[in-house]
């Protein structure tokens, strides 16, 4: 580990692990000519908020991998149950960090501004311990697809409630919703940010009911009463899930 990682406050941390039932090694798939975790790892970097920027894993060849492209690397337990699990982990070795972002392996396409808009999210609220991305959702196909994940947030901006289905639901229709401004409904993206003691704590907590409902991790944290700060983008990135996935990442990659 090098001494910037080790006294980074700023850190991205991006987890990353070989088993994927939907695409198995989905991580080191490179039809771009480069892997899958290479382009998450160089979209990270292009983020001007982090210190530093680090790949945790359980996997031996992915931290071959990771290396080869000069990403730094902290091992981890195989008995990660979650990112969130293997991030903690790895944060134990980083004494200094203090507000660390969660970046998904599988996101080819983030976006560095919404990194940073997590970090400056948490800057200028001192009193909040999380925080997480969404943006305007008007699609309706999208709005009641159970794999697009909904967010409501009070007038503060933070979130009331995380769901699968429809939410707010609108009882008289929902057309003239899905163009009001402002947005109506807006779609979770699965990018975090957190406070040393709130990542430590939350992985001790048990599964909560909500949780288990949903299959959502971040009810947790609002079912132990604390608030997860929103900040909205004006776009969703896609993440890599299935084959379909990655051919269409591939093909707009080739395309620009």
């Amino acid at each position: 580990m090098n001494a910037a990682l080790h006294n980074a406050r700023r850190v991205l941390a991006i987890p990353a692990r070989r088993r994927s039932t939907r695409l198995p090694d989905k991580m080191l798939l490179c039809e771009t000519g480069k892997t899958v975790l290479q382009h998450t790892y160089e979209a990270a970097c292009r983020a001007r908020a982090p210190e530093a920027v680090f790949i945790a894993t359980d996997d031996d060849e992915i931290a071959a991998v990771a290396r080869s492209f000069g990403a730094d690397v902290v091992m981890t337990s195989p008995d990660a149950p979650s990112g969130t699990d293997r991030i903690a982990e790895a944060v134990h070795s980083l004494p200094r960090a203090g507000v660390i972002v969660n970046l998904q392996g599988d996101e080819p396409d983030a976006d560095p501004e919404a990194v940073d808009a997590l970090f400056d999210l948490l800057d200028r609220q001192p009193w909040a311990s999380m925080a997480t991305v969404a943006t305007p959702l008007r699609d309706l196909e999208k709005l009641h697809d159970p794999a697009c994940v909904k967010v409501v947030c009070d007038s503060k901006g933070r979130a009331l409630y995380f769901s699968r289905s429809v939410t707010p639901f609108p009882r008289d229709g929902v057309a003239e919703w899905l163009s009001a401004e402002p947005p109506a409904f807006l779609q979770h993206i699965g990018m975090y940010a957190y406070r040393r003691p709130l990542l430590m704590q939350m992985t001790r907590w048990p599964v909560g009911r909500l949780e288990q409902i949903e299959k959502l991790e971040q009810l947790r944290v609002l079912e132990n009463g604390h608030a997860i700060l929103v900040a909205v983008v004006n776009h969703a990135t896609r993440g890599i899930d299935t084959p379909e996935d990655y051919a269409a990442f591939v093909a707009r990659r080739r395309a620009a």
